[in-house]
């Protein structure tokens, strides 16, 4: 159970730094810095956006309009912090006691 607990760790962590890509490069190419004309950085913004939309689309259902600033990621950090929260103060040590 320790070893599931800590994938799920791992891959939240991942899934952080996932979210970080996609708004350094949303800066990047809104500030004409990178060039999605070229096809290595379309590729990349092209997986970055299919692994982060399917999270950060209810997100945006939910938040109000900020003329066009987007903080559905600044939520879902917070969400992935709770989730590593939770299982690091209240699960794992559960886990541990139990002897599983």
């Amino acid at each position: 159970m320790r070893a599931v607990l800590d994938i799920i760790l791992i891959l939240l962590q991942l899934y952080w730094w996932v979210l970080l890509i996609m708004i350094i490069m949303s800066w990047l190419i809104s500030f004409n810095v990178i060039n999605t004309r070229n096809q290595f950085v379309a590729m990349i913004w092209q997986v970055v956006n299919q692994l982060t939309e399917p999270v950060l689309r209810p997100i945006r259902r939910f938040m109000p309009n900020f003329s066009g600033l987007d903080l559905s990621p600044l939520i879902a950090f917070l969400i992935i912090f709770f989730i590593q929260s939770i299982i690091g103060y209240y699960i794992y040590p559960a886990v541990i006691r139990a002897g599983i």
